[in-house]
């Protein structure tokens, strides 16, 4: 059973004022048109289904719906199916992280997933008053969409009942999803000569996602990924591309730091993201709608794999970034803190610009501005996006100047700047004057603005 309390979804949150309510709105709307359309597979295992904010979950999941995504939900069943086995008296039996599932144990099994089914069906079903599922006709659909072989024997074990993902009806679930259906699979499966098998739910929702060509798998699960030791890679923006995964989680297999649960995920993830599967996600249960954080804010607050590598990248700008470098440098101009350039000049200057880009969007950029004659290049235009300041970001992209200056064959890295020169100090640059710049830049100094002149020997 799901054990939830009615008032655990109620609308009993501060709201927000005016001007943070507009900046919320604005934030996620990218997000809101990027994901409509989208085919979402959510997992989650039983665990989750015994908390006390499962209708919270749900209710999450139903506004996705309303937005506009086409969503599969996977659930899980163990600790639903132990208390199922400890009513009938029959002890649990596991080899690793596989169940062996006798017969008695499959009744069992059949029982606890088809109690649990429906009570997220009903929860689904709810449209309960002041939730974001008030007024809401949700329609659930599930069928026998997939087969299953036995295990068979591993290591002298016969795992009888407990089964493997043979098959997925992937066109029938396609049809489901274009009625704006939710697809709930449960964690059984059937062969052709009437069986059931026990299954995994990650296994399911790797199948389904891989079958699907899923835009994004996503495992809720009862552990914080924020707090692995592999998110300790993925750095603030939480995400991993799938060759830096696979090599961290080997180090966490190894080490056993993962439940097997988590381990189940990780892999079936990986699995997926490997088949084409673009994007997994892997979030907690702490915080306010941790699913929805994820999904609609540019942060996140999970740990996701990437099938590509640039969902934070930092590269050379191109004519299609002018647009996000003068948003993130505009304040700065107006500010005095830089000088102001003209959309034309930008678009003149822009190979000579290093972006940082998360997920689309400009979050830090420079010019790096070369004085080749004299050996040197001037580090120019340093802008970070207010919401990102005091990540070391700008310390990133001067790590990349300094590189690039010194593949060029330059030996000396100059920034003027009126606001920050302790900065420039602490990362080894030291004083000097307009006599040290190069004779076309010293040409074009304002001694109004009385830039301070700083000098890095590369």
């Amino acid at each position: 059973m799901i054990d939830v309390s009615d008032d655990s979804i109620s609308a009993t949150e501060s709201p927000l004022g005016g001007t943070e309510f507009v900046r919320a709105l604005r934030s996620a709307a990218p997000y809101v048109h990027g994901h409509h359309g989208k085919t979402f597979v959510i997992a989650f295992p039983g665990e989750i289904c015994l908390r006390a904010d499962t209708d919270r979950l749900l209710a999450d999941i139903a506004l996705l719906c309303r937005l506009g995504v086409r969503v599969v939900l996977v659930h899980g069943a163990r600790p639903q199916i132990e208390a199922e086995l400890a009513v009938r008296g029959i002890p649990s039996r596991f080899e690793g992280d596989l169940r062996i599932t006798d017969v008695p144990s499959m009744h069992a099994v059949k029982a606890a997933v088809g109690v649990l089914r429906m009570d997220i069906e009903a929860r689904l079903s709810c449209s309960l008053a002041n939730t974001p599922m008030a007024g809401s006709r949700i329609k659930v659909a599930g069928g026998n969409w997939v087969t299953a072989r036995p295990v068979g024997v591993r290591g002298g074990v016969d795992h009888l009942q407990t089964g493997l993902v043979r098959g997925v009806d992937i066109a029938e679930i396609r049809a489901q999803l274009s009625d704006e259906r939710i697809v709930l699979v449960s964690p059984v499966g059937y062969s052709p000569t009437g069986e059931a098998f026990n299954l995994r739910n990650a296994d399911v929702a790797e199948a389904v996602a891989t079958g699907l060509g899923a835009d994004k798998l996503i495992f809720v699960i009862e552990s914080e990924p924020g707090t692995w030791r592999m998110a300790l890679q993925a750095g603030d923006a939480g995400q991993l591309s799938l060759t830096a995964a696979e090599g961290v989680l080997d180090t966490e297999l190894r080490e056993r730091n993962l439940s097997p649960e988590d381990r189940n995920c990780v892999r079936a993830g990986l699995a997926a993201v490997r088949a084409g599967v673009r994007r997994v996600h892997l979030i907690g249960t702490d915080g306010a709608s941790p699913l929805l954080r994820e999904l609609y804010s540019r942060d996140g607050c999970g740990l996701m794999i990437a099938a590509d590598d640039d969902y934070e990248s930092t590269r050379i700008a191109t004519i299609d970034d002018v647009a996000g470098i003068m948003a993130l440098i505009a304040p700065m101009e107006q500010a005095g803190t830089l000088v102001p350039r003209s959309r034309e000049q930008l678009e003149l200057d822009i190979a000579a610009f290093t972006v940082l880009v998360r997920d689309g969007t400009v979050i830090a950029c420079n010019a790096l501005v070369e004085f080749p004659q004299h050996g040197a290049a001037e580090l120019a235009c340093v802008a970070v996006h207010p919401h990102y300041r005091g990540r070391d970001l700008a310390a990133v992209l001067l790590r990349r100047a300094r590189a690039r200056a010194r593949d060029l064959g330059y030996t000396r890295l100059i920034a003027l700047t009126t606001q920050t020169p302790h900065w420039f100090i602490e990362h080894g640059f030291v004083r000097g004057s307009a006599a040290d710049l190069p004779p076309e830049r010293r040409a074009t100094y304002d001694p109004g603005r009385n830039s301070l002149v700083l000098i890095d020997t590369l």
